[in-house]
């Protein structure tokens, strides 16, 4: 007699035309390595620093409102007057620099981005120079500009402002360490009185690198002269400080714009304060934005990245623009629709230009 019949599994075997389905084609495992191979490259090259900067528009602010829930720029002492309308100071966005480098997307981002721009890092940033060196540098410059700002405004109204140069820092190793303070006041180069920067500079420069200087200062109340040897930085002769301009204000003027560094806010801190101190509004209600820096003669200067700021401030709805003159040709063929640009190369310049865009004037000076 037989067993009882047993079936028996048949093992089905792909024919060989058709693919197995338990394993990958060879495309497709090249494919999938390529893959593999391509995510891992991109994220290898996006953790490469690259010595680049990238601007940006950053936002504009109203130096006639508030920030932080206080008055960006307030004034005690005098009277004040309301006002309405706008004068916008505007700021770009960096990336990159010191602390942050940018990276292959970053650069990818920029380059398709037609209101950004591209530079070395060595153009906007002192070489070898730290990310806390960037930011107290900007910090200086930014508390310069507002004490030069108020000095400006408040002289154009007929107000006594007189001023003095403070050593801000020293630079070690330099003649100078060991020799000036911090907080010295600078009254006079080899017994000759100094009234501007430009005299420290025009007697310093009169020796040569190595070469000892009287330096007259101020200290603690105490008038001392001391013997600095001179510098050499590239082809200029210095003493080796880093000197800050001090007022003496017939009025209390305080200007918080926030953690916004650099000098280029100082022509729209000026109007603003000039704005607060004269009855009605200098701007005729209108939103008027602007840039530029100022000394304290009243010149308007240039600054870095025009572009960028002209579209913050269209962004931001002004419409009308004060450029610094020297700027004028970097906006050639960037001047966004719907903004009229006004041209100014001094404060009484640009306190025409404000009186004219409020009177609705046609023809300003214009950068084209």
């Amino acid at each position: 007699m037989g067993g009882p019949a047993v079936k028996v599994a048949e093992r089905h075997t792909a024919p060989p035309w058709q693919p197995d389905p338990g394993r990958l084609s060879p495309r497709v495992a090249r494919l999938l390595w390529a893959a593999f191979v391509g995510i891992t490259l991109a994220a290898v090259i996006a953790l490469i620093p690259l010595p680049y900067a990238i601007l940006r528009p950053g936002p504009a602010t109203n130096t006639l409102g508030q920030v932080a829930g206080k008055p960006l720029v307030a004034i005690e002492g005098a009277t004040t007057y309301p006002t309405e309308g706008a004068l916008d100071f505007t700021t770009v966005s960096v990336v990159g620099g010191p602390g942050r480098r940018v990276n292959a997307w970053d650069l990818l981002g920029a380059a398709i981005d037609p209101s950004a721009e591209i530079f070395d890092e060595d153009q906007l940033f002192p070489k070898g120079a730290t990310s806390e060196e960037v930011k107290e540098e900007n910090a200086l410059e930014m508390t310069t500009s507002q004490h030069e700002a108020a000095a400006v405004a408040l002289r154009s109204l007929g107000k006594s402002v007189p001023n003095s140069y403070v050593v801000a820092s020293v630079t070690k190793g330099s003649g100078a360490d060991g020799v000036l303070l911090a907080g010295d006041v600078i009254t006079g180069v080899d017994g000759e009185a100094v009234a501007s920067m430009v005299d420290i500079q025009r007697l310093v420069r009169t020796h040569k690198a190595g070469e000892d200087v009287t330096v007259s200062v101020r200290r603690d109340g105490a008038a001392k002269d001391l013997i600095v040897r001179t510098t050499a930085s590239g082809d200029t002769v210095v003493l080796g400080v880093r000197l800050r301009m001090d007022y003496d204000f017939p009025v209390a003027v305080t200007i918080d714009a926030g953690d916004v560094g650099g000098p280029s806010a100082g022509t729209m801190f000026a109007l603003a304060v000039r704005d607060l101190l004269t009855p009605g509004a200098m701007t005729g209600g209108k939103k008027i934005a602007g840039t530029g820096t100022i000394d304290d003669a009243g010149t308007v200067g240039p600054i870095g990245g025009i572009r960028q700021k002209i579209v913050g401030a269209k962004e931001a709805g002004a419409g009308y623009f004060l450029a610094p003159a020297a700027n004028c040709p970097e906006l050639a063929g960037h001047v966004p629709d719907d903004i009229t640009v006004v041209k100014i190369a001094t404060f009484d310049e640009a306190v025409s230009a404000v009186d004219g865009i409020a009177a609705g004037k046609t023809g300003l000076p214009s950068c084209s």
